[in-house]
């Protein structure tokens, strides 16, 4: 500050009071666009109208209980207010810090969502955006641009099981295009080095049908590890993304290559890429009662094992997606009685989708459940 606005305050303090002295204070940050001070001097204001220190404005510890209400609220209208003002100049990061402190991030994601995909970002807009899942699915793209495709994938790996499932599947979106992307585009310049009559923009699904001259000698177009990230994120797709094709696409391709480069999965996916193939087939409905069935043969008949554990939750998981409840259920009862919270599977709801409350209040009382045994009972009674 100026030592004019110094000496001002001075006056205005001696020849109209203190009331006064912090307004004309408060235009001047204004004006200055100090918003940081701004926000100390507001609270000033609010504490010197209710008789309180003006020392340290910002704290709650001399609010007396009467009043406690009244000034906290007045410090939430104010946060927002000052995170306004930094979002109006674009200051973001900085506007983070008082939305954050008010829990209320939806002012901030609407101003990442409204950034330009392209174009340079900064680290810390990213890191709010992605790492403090403020906006995870615009930050994903800021991620991908700026650090390129492995780091994104370290990265969506560390943060997907705190994601919605909504936010896990536009992630996954992204980074499926942007593989695929590259892979097709990868591939068309390998097959138009060779054939140059090819023509262009054909989808990788023909680029490699009868070509199998791409893959002698052990050749990939894409890093091999990336492909296997990718498809795995492919679960968490649904039929209503586009990409859901395309993962299909990158699945197929996998098989194709060599086999040192096809890395082996937890079961049911122990044989990665044909078992994704199968997994994504079921949700396009192509050869979908084929493709369950392969998900059914690898469970065995023992119940406790995890492995088939894993298996069943897998089906379970595809039955309810394609809306199969009462297939998934009895399935999951049979498998995944006592560990189904653990898959995140909710048998009492999936037994209200498959119209089983005869079963829920039997589950309940095995499990001694008397809230789930309440809502089946009652539930089972016409209203």
């Amino acid at each position: 500050m100026s030592d004019k606005t110094f000496d001002e305050l001075q006056t205005v303090f001696r020849e109209k009071g203190a009331a006064p002295a912090l307004d004309h204070l408060l235009q001047v940050l204004r004006e200055e666009k100090r918003f940081h001070q701004l926000f100390d001097i507001l609270l000033m204001r609010k504490r010197l109208d209710l008789g309180l220190g003006l020392v340290r404005p910002t704290s709650l510890k001399d609010v007396p209980d009467d009043r406690r209400d009244e000034f906290e609220k007045t410090y939430i209208d104010t946060a927002r207010h000052v995170g306004e003002q930094l979002l109006a100049e674009g200051n973001i990061a900085q506007a983070w810090h008082y939305f954050r402190a008010i829990n209320e991030p939806q002012a901030v994601a609407a101003a990442i969502e409204a950034l330009p995909d392209a174009g340079p970002v900064a680290d810390d807009v990213v890191e709010i955006a992605l790492g403090q899942g403020v906006a995870p699915a615009k930050g994903m793209k800021f991620y991908l641009a700026s650090h390129g495709t492995c780091s994104s994938i370290s990265a969506f790996d560390q943060i997907a099981p705190q994601l919605t499932p909504e936010v896990r599947k536009q992630c996954a979106q992204i980074l499926v295009r942007r593989l695929y992307n590259d892979l097709r585009d990868n591939v068309q310049h390998d097959v138009q080095r060779r054939q140059p009559m090819t023509p262009p923009g054909q989808p990788l699904r023909e680029l490699i049908g009868g070509r199998e001259w791409l893959f002698a000698d052990d050749s990939y177009h894409i890093d091999v590890s990336h492909l296997n990230s990718i498809v795995r994120f492919g679960r968490f797709l649904d039929d209503s993304c586009p990409e859901l094709d395309l993962v299909l696409q990158l699945a197929q391709y996998g098989t194709r290559l060599a086999q040192q480069y096809q890395y082996a999965g937890n079961p049911p996916f122990d044989d990665f890429y044909p078992a994704h193939i199968r997994f994504f087939k079921v949700l396009l409905n192509i050869e979908r009662d084929a493709s369950l069935e392969y998900f059914r043969t690898k469970i065995g008949p023992d119940a406790t094992d995890s492995d088939n554990q894993l298996a069943a939750f897998v089906l379970v998981d595809l039955l309810q997606r394609i809306g199969r409840h009462n297939e998934a259920l009895e399935l999951a009862c049979q498998y995944l009685a006592d560990s189904a919270d653990e898959f995140g599977i909710s048998l009492p709801e999936l037994c209200v989708k498959s119209g089983r409350l005869d079963l829920l209040q039997e589950l309940a009382r095995r499990k001694d459940d008397v809230v789930n045994f309440a809502a089946a009972l009652l539930g089972s009674r016409p209203s």
